[in-house]
């Protein structure tokens, strides 16, 4: 069993069993997160474009890919085909633009938005 597989393995043990882990792969070769696929592990999150993009199509298509760093929407078009989930949307502009992009190639995709909610400036 490959380190990789074993850290895993250590993390499922003691996360509740509703819980869906995502493993952060950016910055890790290819052949690293292949160890973690074939260990189990299907989700995988990148906070590049360039990378998630690169990556994906030298994993299996049941690979779920999130998208974990702000998205700039010059980059919406080339992300929507690979992703299965937006974590950093950060304005109402970027949800349209990523809303009309998925009607486009028919795919549905997950976001999170984030909302100022708080009174204080930072």
């Amino acid at each position: 069993m490959t380190l990789i597989a074993q850290n895993l393995e250590s993390l499922r043990s003691r996360l509740p069993k509703r819980v869906e882990l995502v493993a952060v792969s950016k910055f890790h070769p290819v052949e690293a997160i292949r160890q973690a696929y074939d260990a189990g592990q299907r989700i995988f999150g990148e906070n590049r474009v360039q990378e998630l993009v690169a990556k994906a199509p030298q994993l299996p298509d049941d690979v779920r890919w999130h998208m974990i760093g702000h998205l700039q929407r010059n980059k919406v078009r080339q992300l929507m085909p690979h992703v299965a989930m937006i974590e950093s949307v950060d304005s109402v502009e970027l949800l349209r633009l990523i809303e009309k992009e998925a009607a486009r190639i028919g795919r549905n995709v997950d976001v999170l938005l984030q909302l100022h909610v708080a009174q204080e400036q930072t």
